[in-house]
């Protein structure tokens, strides 16, 4: 575990997975980075939905913890009483495969932004990773402030898709469903960024998905799960 301060505000602004706009001042925090518990899971998904509730992925809510993915970091501040638990304020979890890791979630809490939580927990997972792990990637939307934080920590950015959202007051022209179903009201779904004016023009919440990535360095060293 490490303990840390915060009076000052990062290099870049923490992400919500991914997204958030900047408040007006930086957090001043005491925190812990640790693994995850069970213990933390009713905390872990408040501070997700809060974290998500300003950005592209506002309606990403989950009433249960997941399992995995493999690596699952979180940032904790202290109750307020010696018999509170710890308050959960930042979320890291990382998802591995072979020589690539994917960030699958990154978020914080919307009242300790700008204290440099994101990029500890960044620091930590990077410090935690697996040897043989060459690459750390993540797939975010729009968010400008994401967008800042991944290239402030060294990522680049490469591939995009679409997400396309089906609303339900939009027609239902070329809907269809397995029997006995109807057709779908609502919808997610991919497709390819060669589409996108089309796609614009017929339905109303659509975003660009887009990879960052970073090479893990060589010389940062590995610790114990």
């Amino acid at each position: 575990m490490s303990e840390t301060t915060s009076p000052a505000p990062a290099l870049g602004p923490d992400t919500g997975y991914d997204q958030h706009p900047e408040p007006d001042e930086p957090s001043s925090t005491t925190w812990v980075n640790r693994p995850y518990s069970p213990e933390d899971e009713k905390s872990w998904l408040r501070c997700r939905a809060l974290a998500f509730l300003d950005t592209d992925y506002y309606d990403d809510v989950r009433r249960s913890r997941p399992a995995g993915p493999t690596l699952q970091l979180v940032a904790v501040a202290p109750g307020p009483d010696a018999a509170d638990h710890d308050e959960v304020i930042g979320i890291l979890d990382i998802e591995i495969d072979g020589s690539l890791a994917t960030i699958d979630t990154i978020g914080v809490h919307p009242d300790h932004r700008r204290g440099g939580i994101a990029d500890t927990l960044l620091a930590e997972g990077l410090r935690r990773l697996p040897p043989g792990i060459a690459v750390l990637d993540a797939w975010t939307r729009e968010d400008a402030a994401a967008h800042a934080w991944y290239r402030a920590n060294g990522f680049t950015e490469s591939d995009h898709y679409l997400h396309v959202y089906k609303g339900w007051d939009e027609p239902p022209e070329g809907w269809k469903a397995p029997e006995p179903l109807r057709r779908p009201v609502m919808a997610f779904c991919h497709a390819d960024l060669a589409n996108e004016a089309e796609i614009r023009d017929r339905f109303e919440r659509v975003h660009v998905c887009r990879r960052f990535s970073r090479p893990v360095a060589l010389d940062v060293p590995t610790l114990e799960p």
